[in-house]
């Protein structure tokens, strides 16, 4: 479980924490979990139905990048609570954007309470870049009137920018034994 951390630039109102985590990577799938705790003024994307779409960052948003160890290449993937998704590739530092080819859609399942929201997701296995691969987990909340905060496992000092090096703060090893 990592706590992750608002970015200075842009601290939350009545967020309190946001935690991440991989939960399993198996064969099939690799399943992440979120928690936001202090979510009663979070802006929570209506269902729009499983299906691939870009943007999903301008309001509340859960991500996860990837990057094979020894490589400048790495793979986004961003996942709404409206249950759209995307996946992007890149050849490097925000350069060679492409959409990444996936298997078949991501299982995104929030559920809220009165002051927390904990979203799951079920990520295809064969949609993963190779591993051993340093990842990211980072989340942007968006609260009432539009406040936005940044959130990640660390950050670049000056602004927010999940594609810097700085958020690509822990390790997957590659499975054994399969």
């Amino acid at each position: 479980m990592f706590e992750l951390l608002p970015h200075p630039a842009n601290a939350p109102r009545l967020v309190k924490y946001v935690q991440a985590r991989i939960i399993a990577v198996d064969d099939l799938w690799m399943t992440l979990r979120w928690r936001v705790e202090g979510a009663q003024a979070l802006v929570v994307p209506p269902f729009a139905g499983r299906d691939r779409a870009d943007g999903l960052w301008q309001t509340t948003c859960f991500e996860l990048f990837m990057k094979p160890v020894g490589g400048e290449a790495y793979a986004e993937f961003n996942f709404s609570p409206s249950q759209r998704w995307a996946a992007y590739d890149f050849s490097g530092y925000r350069e060679g954007m492409a959409e990444r080819a996936m298997p078949r859609d991501p299982v995104c399942t929030p559920r809220r309470g009165q002051s927390v929201l904990i979203f799951d997701v079920a990520l295809p296995a064969a949609a993963l870049p190779s591993l051993p691969a340093a990842y990211g987990l980072t989340a942007v909340i968006e609260e009432e009137s539009g406040h936005k905060s940044f959130w990640a496992m660390a950050h670049r000092e000056d602004r927010p920018d999940f594609h810097h090096e700085s958020c690509f703060a822990a390790a997957l090893a590659a499975p054994t034994g399969l």
